[in-house]
């Protein structure tokens, strides 16, 4: 019995990393895309082809949707924190702040989720190995992209604003997503982005006009890849996670992630493997166990969030 359990756990820590890598990778996608893609359009694009392919998978394994409205109504509001908004925000401030400075504001999330978590929801355990691994993973990432990323943080404030708004999005995202436990994962992934389509298609060609865009084969690929692999693959996988290891858990990769798109750069780009990146790596992977651990916690409460 330990030893499936063991088991278990190696098995979620792997599709943390796989989920790390798929977000990961989405930065540099967003931003080939938004070389001739306006962002809202971008993430119509992205929650449309996501929503297509996934209704097709729920129909193929023979899942049915939930029936209640209440149901829909809570897939809504899921929706918007984890895309409709998240995303939006992301892909518009992206066209103004270079994917170091991104990453790093984007990797707030799991402290939003601790202090959400601590002062107000207290539906996991936390306590002190959890704060440590949470300051862990936001100091791995700066020894990673390094101190001097900073330096711009006055600049493009109002883009910088919107990401870290997207980050606290994420946040919310992670814990109310406990609530969709009972449902599998794909047919939750799957009604957020219906939501998605339905409210972000009509709203890029109310305000940008795609048809008057003139798409380069590069950025249509990226977008392609975007929807399909950092989307539709990438949700599915996160609805599990949030039922196995929790919000905090969840929300850890956003470290991972950002090392992980360091790697690339050192692997794909042929960008050097400096000190601070091996250290960086070696924190983020610490602080990731940390938040996951149980030492030091304290007890939850019942209810949890917005129930």
């Amino acid at each position: 019995m330990i030893v499936r359990s063991e088991q278990s756990r190696v098995s979620e820590y792997g599709l943390l990393v796989l989920l790390a890598v798929l977000w990961g990778g989405s930065y540099p996608l967003i931003k080939i895309s938004l070389e001739s893609i306006t962002p809202i359009t971008l993430m119509a694009i992205r929650v449309t082809v996501a929503a297509a392919i996934l209704a097709a998978i729920v129909r193929q394994r023979g899942y049915q949707f939930p029936r209640g409205k209440n149901t829909w109504r809570a897939l809504l509001l899921q929706a918007f924190l984890n895309s409709i908004g998240a995303w939006t925000v992301l892909a518009w401030g992206q066209q103004f702040v270079d994917s170091g400075l991104a990453g790093v504001l984007n990797s707030t999330s799991p402290i939003f989720v601790f202090f959400i978590t601590l002062l107000w929801t207290r539906h996991e355990d936390v306590g002190f190995a959890k704060f440590i691994g949470a300051m862990l993973g936001l100091l791995g990432v700066l020894l990673i992209l390094g101190i001097d990323v900073l330096s711009g943080l006055g600049q493009q404030v109002v883009a910088q604003l919107a990401i870290l708004a997207g980050a606290l999005l994420y946040a919310f995202a992670a814990i109310y997503g406990k609530r969709f436990s009972d449902q599998p994962a794909i047919t939750t992934a799957t009604g957020t982005m219906i939501w998605a389509t339905v409210f972000l298609c009509p709203l890029a060609i109310i305000v940008e006009e795609p048809w008057s865009l003139d798409v380069s084969l590069q950025s249509a690929i990226a977008a392609a890849a975007l929807a399909l692999f950092s989307t539709a693959g990438a949700l599915l996988i996160y609805f599990r996670l949030v039922t196995t290891i929790g919000s905090m858990g969840v929300a850890s990769q956003s470290y991972l992630r950002s090392a992980i798109a360091v790697a690339i750069g050192v692997l794909v780009l042929d960008e050097s493997l400096t000190a601070s990146l091996a250290i960086g790596v070696t924190v983020i992977i610490v602080g990731m166990v940390m938040i996951n651990s149980g030492w030091g916690a304290s007890r939850p409460r019942e209810d949890g969030f917005g129930s």
